[in-house]
C-alpha cells in the first residue's frame, strides 16, 4: 500500500484552488509570472485548437493561477483582476527580489500594523505582497 502524502480534506473544507488571471497575451503574461514573479509552470496544453491553458503557482501555494485563450465560459476583460494578494514572511526581502527581477513594486505601506506593496501584471493585474508580522 502507498501511503498518501495528502491530508484527508474534511467534506466541508472550502479550498481555493486556481484563479483565472485575464490576460491579452498568453506567452507575455507566463514568461512575466515565470521569470520576474517566480512563479512555476505547471501546465501549458493545448488540449483542442484554439484554447490553452497555462497554469502556474506561486512558491509555497497550493492555490494557482491560469491564464489561457479561447475557453468558453471565462473571459474576462484583460487587466481586471484587482488585489490578489501573495502573503510574504519578509516584505523588504520579497519586494528586493522582485524589484531585481524587473518587476516595478511600488514601496512597502504599513495599513494598521499589515505591511503592503503593489505591483501590476504587463495587462495592468494588480497584485499585492502582504504581510502580518506577528505570524
Amino acid at each position: 500500500m502507498t501511503e498518501n502524502p495528502v491530508p484527508a480534506v474534511a467534506p466541508d473544507t472550502l479550498m481555493l484552488e486556481l484563479v483565472l488571471v485575464p490576460v491579452s497575451d498568453v506567452d507575455r503574461a507566463k514568461t512575466f509570472y515565470t521569470e520576474q514573479v517566480g512563479f512555476t509552470a505547471d501546465v501549458d496544453v493545448s488540449p483542442s485548437a484554439g484554447v490553452r491553458i497555462v497554469q502556474l503557482t506561486p512558491p509555497g501555494s497550493y492555490c494557482s493561477i491560469t491564464l489561457s485563450a479561447g475557453m468558453p465560459g471565462t473571459a474576462m476583460a484583460p487587466g481586471t483582476l484587482r488585489g490578489l494578494h501573495l502573503v510574504v514572511s519578509d516584505i523588504a526581502a520579497a519586494r528586493a527580489k522582485l524589484v531585481e527581477r524587473g518587476v516595478d513594486v511600488g514601496p512597502v505601506e504599513d495599513l494598521g500594523g499589515v505591511l503592503y506593496a503593489g505591483f501590476a501584471d504587463p495587462d495592468g493585474n494588480t497584485w499585492t505582497l502582504q504581510h502580518m508580522p506577528w505570524r
